[in-house]
């Protein structure tokens, strides 16, 4: 962040030409991924609803959140942690992968940037039931809902995870329910 030498603290340079040290308070969790599996030929979008205990304790009633699958990379490149995600959370195997973007989404305090991708799924592609590992101590509900039921929700406030509501909003506008796209496989 610095070109001046400064010690541990970065500097930055202001628009003004004036360094300053910088400290804050910040995160640092790692870098995530997340995919959202889509049917275009059954109009089907598959995402989790799990217990957010920060959400939970920042107002949401009962701390219930409906999201796009997502995990860690922990030692795994984005591709990988994908997949990964796709059958511990949904039990689905994912077919080809789209890259729609990255994004800091807290980059006030959190380090974490998260890969966003989609991939088309079939129910043959189902691997069993998903729920997360049982080792990690998650309680994951999986959903297969109509797309056009989730962009509603984005749009009423059931679903209110950024993530989740950025990759719906892309499959929309830009992705597989665009108006005329080809979508699937």
């Amino acid at each position: 962040m610095s070109g001046r030498p400064g010690g541990d603290l970065p500097d930055h340079r202001g628009r003004d030409g004036r360094w300053t040290t910088q400290q804050r308070e910040t995160y640092d969790r790692g870098n995530g991924a997340a995919v959202l599996p889509y049917d275009v030929a059954r109009g089907t979008v598959l995402l989790t609803r799990q217990f957010r205990y920060p959400a939970y304790v920042n107002g949401h009633p009962d701390g219930m959140l409906v999201e796009a699958a997502a995990g860690l990379l922990d030692a795994d490149d984005p591709v990988t942690a994908v997949r990964r995600e796709g059958l511990e959370e949904l039990g689905v195997e994912l077919g080809p992968l789209t890259h729609v973007l990255d994004a800091y989404m807290s980059p006030g305090s959190v380090t974490e940037r998260l890969h966003c991708y989609a991939a088309p799924y079939r129910p043959a592609d189902r691997t069993g039931r998903g729920g997360g590992p049982a080792e990690d101590g998650e309680d994951i509900e999986v959903l297969e809902l109509p797309f056009a039921e989730a962009l509603a929700m984005t749009r009423d406030g059931r679903i209110a995870d950024g993530k989740t509501v950025l990759l719906l909003q892309w499959a929309a506008l830009d992705g597989p329910f665009a108006p005329g796209a080809a979508g699937g496989r």
